[in-house]
């Protein structure tokens, strides 16, 4: 594995940059430093709200690339580079057919705020931990005819895989749908994916698959994969993401970023 043309190091948030309590690790800074000197650049790609990720990347928000929403957004600092909204109609369309889900909870992410109408204080309190600007509204529609969407997440505290995908995957016709996590499922617009994000990234700094590497545990990440030839699935990732990546690192809670960033520098 010849790392020395590597110019461009994109990571998933949860799962694979943080450990399980949330966490980045102060390694994780002290190895960005070392990257920005050897002219490498970061790119933090999730599902998470824009908002979210910065918080948690906040000594180096102003130098990094940010992909949101699975691709909904992309930024650099505070210059929007691409977006990708829901059709309003579709959006409509299925906010009646997930509130029938039992034990589902349903998110509006837009650019300022995520909208929810849940009023599960467990769900409130977690919920929070990805999205840090928020709004508890009485109906969802409402926002939907008025406010443009990246994406619709919902969260089932059980299974997204077992209880949410089998009553939306009749949509992936003419909707993007995955399963980002144990218990997160995401909807977006078909190009709203990390993979296109991130080809735009790529684009702007002249960067190409050969000099890219990439980090990830779920289905959300599969497209970013196939837009690197540096790509690792973490140990604790979703057994497809194994099968697709290229290479393997330690867990999330056993620093498995850092310690492939170590060898890179």
């Amino acid at each position: 594995m010849n790392l020395e043309n590597v110019k461009l190091v994109v990571s998933d948030m949860d799962g694979t940059l943080l450990n399980s309590k949330n966490e980045i690790s102060p390694l994780f800074f002290s190895l960005f430093k070392k990257l920005q000197a050897k002219n490498i650049t970061f790119c933090a790609a999730s599902g998470r709200q824009h908002n979210s990720i910065v918080d948690k990347l906040a000594p180096i928000k102003n130098d990094i690339f940010v992909i949101a929403e699975n691709g909904g957004i992309a930024k650099k600092g505070e210059q929007t580079i691409l977006s990708h909204f829901l059709d309003a109609s579709k959006v409509l369309k299925l906010i009646p057919v997930l509130r029938e889900i039992a034990g589902a909870n349903i998110v509006l992410c837009c650019d300022e705020a995520a909208f929810i109408e849940s009023k599960d204080d467990a769900f409130i309190k977690l919920f929070q931990e990805y999205y840090s600007s928020f709004k508890q509204v009485e109906d969802l529609q409402e926002i939907a005819i008025t406010t443009p969407i990246f994406k619709i997440a919902i969260y089932h505290f059980n299974s997204s895989e077992k209880y949410i995908y089998p009553i939306v995957k009749s949509f992936d016709k003419e909707l993007l749908i995955k399963i980002s996590g144990t218990n997160w499922l995401d909807i977006s617009a078909k190009q709203a994916n990390k993979g296109n994000a991130l080809k735009e990234v790529q684009k702007i700094l002249k960067i190409t698959k050969e000099e890219t590497m990439v980090f990830g545990d779920y289905h959300n990440d599969i497209e970013m994969m196939q837009e690197a030839d540096f790509s690792f699935a973490m140990q604790n990732a979703h057994k497809d993401i194994k099968e697709i990546a290229k290479y393997t690192t330690k867990s999330n809670n056993e620093f498995g970023v850092e310690s492939i960033l170590e060898q890179l520098l």
